[in-house]
């Protein structure tokens, strides 16, 4: 691995722990919008609500501990897997009122499409995967 792909992998490792901390944080103290975006179907959703903000900040401090990082990684690559439906949602419903500002539509046609790179930057700051192509287990059984 190069040291610019260590860099590259640190640099995740905080900005993807500082985003999940304060999503986590924000799900807590203001589950109103994620409420909001919640698909009918979801069951008891203040409490769904209240674990995924307990989720997010639990995988942004295991990425911070080298011992957790790996199941942070793939714990937080599965979360945003998981709650895809939810930004679904809240695309179909913002853009589906009945004069939408210009925002929303650039902000739903910008989010919905960053969502597999953010699936790939928690794995990639777990060392699960490096860029762009092979694993981080297939570079460490090559070396050896």
């Amino acid at each position: 691995m190069t040291a610019s792909t260590e860099v590259w992998r640190h640099r995740s490792i905080n900005a993807l722990a500082m985003i999940y901390g304060l999503a986590g944080i924000l799900h807590l103290v203001l589950p109103q919008p994620f409420l909001s975006i919640t698909p009918e179907w979801v069951p008891y959703p203040d409490t769904v609500i209240s674990l995924t903000g307990l989720c997010e900040i639990a995988g942004a401090i295991g990425l911070w501990v080298s011992r957790l990082r790996r199941a942070a990684g793939m714990g937080l690559a599965l979360y945003a897997i998981c709650v895809f439906p939810a930004n679904m949602e809240h695309a179909i419903t913002s853009l589906g009122a009945a004069d939408p500002p210009i925002w929303q539509w650039i902000y739903h046609l910008c989010r919905l499409p960053l969502q597999p790179l953010i699936v790939w930057a928690a794995l990639f700051a777990a060392s699960i995967v490096t860029w762009p192509t092979s694993s981080a287990d297939v570079t460490r059984h090559e070396a050896n």
